[in-house]
Parts: structure tokens; sequence; C-alpha cells
């Protein structure tokens, strides 16, 4: 596997350390005035979930992997698993809760998305950027609540918590942007 010095790490960057798997969520480059530089990385283990905070020296050497990224429709969950359909082969794979975290709030059944592969292990995720979802849940809006840029909050058919316009209501579908959870537009 090739190595890549930490120096050339980006966000979204994939890799392995200690026998575990990694990707950059974030990524900071600190140059002291004396001294080695050191770069600040926020990690996720996608075995685990869990985020960690490493600091590198400049210098220091991880192993890049190449991940093998596949078309999936998202099918069922139960308590502990998310179960989805390759597009291509009609496998099954299943994924933990908690790899997708809140982000399993923008998953409804038959949508697509792709599944991340090391050595035919499921290690990640990406969802499309925007979602359409229907507010089963809204706050009415109050007369006079025409100031400006007035919003509310609304629940969408999988439990998503959303700030929308005042003019959004219950029943509408909304389109929403799932890098940050923004509201985008009514379809």
């Amino acid at each position: 596997m090739p190595m890549i010095d930490v120096n050339d790490l980006r966000k979204g960057v994939t890799f392995t350390m200690d026998g575990e798997i990694y990707r950059v969520l974030e990524y900071q480059h600190h140059k002291p005035g004396r001294g080695n530089a050191t770069i600040r990385t926020t990690l996720r283990n996608l075995r685990t979930g869990a985020t960690i905070q490493r600091n590198f020296l400049s210098g220091d050497r991880v192993e890049e992997i190449r991940v093998e990224t596949r078309p999936v429709e998202y099918l069922y969950a139960d308590d502990e698993f998310l179960y989805f359909m390759d597009l291509e082969t009609y496998d099954q794979p299943a994924l933990r809760r908690e790899v997708f975290g809140d982000d399993i709030y923008y998953l409804k059944e038959n949508m697509e998305l792709k599944l991340r592969f090391y050595e035919g292990e499921v290690i990640d995720y990406e969802l499309p950027t925007t979602v359409d979802q229907k507010v089963v849940e809204a706050e009415m809006a109050i007369a006079g609540d025409t100031a400006t840029g007035a919003t509310k909050q609304v629940v969408t058919e999988t439990g998503l918590k959303v700030t929308v316009p005042l003019f959004v209501n219950e029943g509408d579908v909304i389109r929403i942007d799932t890098r940050d959870g923004r509201y985008l537009t009514r379809v």
C-alpha cells in the first residue's frame, strides 16, 4: 500500500493507521515559529463511527487506501443495522446504525446513495447532495409574524427537524441540503 505524508492529508482522504480505517473530517496545518509543523486533524473511525482528534508531526506518514464506491438503494432498517441493495450485483450489504449518526434522518426507502468499500468491507457512505421529504409536523405561523426572514421548525417524514420559512405547511414536500441540513425550497 502507498504511504502518504500527513502534509498531503485533506478533508475526505481515507487511510489506515494502527489497523483502523479513518477518513479526514477536518484538517489544519499549524506552523509554530520554531520546530516542526503540526497537522491537527479530526478523524472518523469508519469501522466504529467514533470521531477523534489526532495531531501529527510534519513528516509522519500514514497508509493511504483505495476505496471502491458503488451505487446502492436503501431498503430498510432494524434496531441495529441499515440494509441496502447493490444496484449492480444485487448483494445486500448492511451497515451499523451508528455509522450514519444523524444522517439516518435523510434516508428514505428506495433512495439511491453510494457506499464505499475497502477490501469487500462497507466502510462509509455518500448521500445525495439534496433530498426531498414530506413535512408531517409544522408549527402554525402567527398573524403578524411577517418580519423579514421569519422562520419556524418543521418535522419531516423521517423525523428530521428543519428550519423553514413561515409559508411551509404540513403536507408540503421540501428539498433539504444533506451537507448542512438547510431548507432549500418547496418542491
